[in-house]
């Protein structure tokens, strides 16, 4: 399941998505709009601004705008940012791989491979879907 965090993260993304391309947004703004809790936003809005995500601007007229093409941000890399892994185990993951302490032979590990199998197919899916084509729909 999403995180509160990476849930309110995409709903802040869809909203900067609908906004014309020179709009910067306030914080006040975004939160009313996708209901999200003003402080809990500040702090995801830092986080995806340190992700590159999107950029801020200071100031009187300050807000946030979208650094990254709402094109190019999928599902993934929201989820990667706020939740960590894709895999539902460590040793079945690309990014954050460790391996499992109980395994004796984790290259004949049925249970890791049939995990790889999901990781794969839910990475696929998540990878297909960007903001702009939630925005669409």
């Amino acid at each position: 399941m999403l995180s509160h965090k990476a849930k309110y993260a995409l709903k802040a993304l869809l909203f900067l998505a609908q906004q014309d391309e020179n709009h910067i947004s306030r914080t006040i703004e975004i939160a009313e709009a996708a209901n999200i809790p003003k402080k809990f936003l500040e702090q995801i809005l830092l986080d995806l601004k340190r992700g590159h995500f999107v950029g801020s601007k200071q100031g009187k007229f300050g807000g946030y705008y979208l650094l990254k093409s709402k094109n190019e941000i999928t599902l993934a890399d929201i989820h990667r940012l706020f939740d960590g892994a894709i895999a539902l185990l460590p040793c079945a993951s690309l990014n954050f791989y460790e391996p499992c302490s109980d395994c004796t032979n984790e290259s004949e590990c049925l249970l890791r491979h049939g995990l790889m199998t999901i990781r794969d197919e839910t990475l696929k899916a998540m990878q297909g879907i960007t903001i702009s084509s939630l925005v669409k729909k």
